[in-house]
This record gives structure tokens, C-alpha cells and sequence, in this order.
């Protein structure tokens, strides 16, 4: 991901010799000197990975549906059958939320026979702590 500096007025910033930009507020360039300037702001943000991870993870929270499935699975492990007779959703529709909630990491299925039985793992227990 490559990043573009803009300034202010969102046109793309233009350096001084010394590393600081021009037309921005002479109380944003202090805070930004104080940082150690724009590569040190830079370096504060997350590597893409993370942000992707965050970005899933929010993503699956961010649905009142999902949440209440995290909550229904809070104390224990349940099967689909279970989970279904709470949310009232078809197995197709049912399927791709649980689907959204194990690819963030915050559920886990395992197979007892012909069942799935979910669970939340620690990231999925972190979150509604």
C-alpha cells in the first residue's frame, strides 16, 4: 500500500529541506515535530496485516445479528440447530454469518458426527468481555 502525503487542503504535500510541510497549521507542524514528524506518524499506523485483521474483526461486531450469536455461545458450546431456534434465519443466511464469525478468528465449529458444534475462541471471548 502506498502512502500519499497530503496536506491540508488535500494536495499532495510538498516538503521543506528540514522535513516539514508546507501549508499546515503552524500548531499541527509542532505536534508533528514533537511525534519526531510525518515518518514517525507513519510508523504509528499498523502494518496492513493487522489493519486487515482489525478490519475483519469489526466487521463481524459490527452486525447486531452476529453479536447475538456471540452472546448465545458465550457460556457454552452450541449446535446450529440450537443457534437457528434463537435467530430464526434460513441455514443458508445462518451460515454465512457464523461463516463471517470463524473467519475473523472469533468462533470455532468442530465436528461430533454429523454436527457442528460452535464455540467462541479467546479473541471471540475478548471482545465481549
Amino acid at each position: 500500500m502506498k502512502r500519499v502525503t497530503l496536506s491540508c487542503c488535500g494536495k499532495t504535500a510538498k516538503c521543506k529541506p528540514e522535513g516539514k510541510v508546507q501549508d499546515i497549521p503552524e500548531q499541527i507542524q509542532q505536534e508533528l515535530d514533537r511525534l519526531g514528524g510525518l515518518d514517525a506518524l507513519t510508523e504509528r499506523v499498523p502494518p496492513a496485516t493487522e489493519l486487515e485483521e482489525k478490519s475483519r474483526v469489526y466487521h463481524a461486531l459490527s452486525d447486531p445479528l452476529r453479536l447475538s450469536i456471540l452472546y448465545l455461545i458465550r457460556d457454552q458450546p452450541l449446535c446450529v440447530c440450537v443457534i437457528n431456534r434463537f435467530t430464526r434465519l434460513s441455514g443458508s443466511k445462518l451460515s454465512y454469518h457464523l461463516n463471517i464469525l470463524k473467519e475473523s478468528g472469533l468462533i470455532e465449529g468442530e465436528y461430533h458426527g454429523n454436527w457442528i458444534i460452535y464455540s467462541l475462541t479467546e479473541k471471540g471471548q475478548t471482545c465481549l468481555d
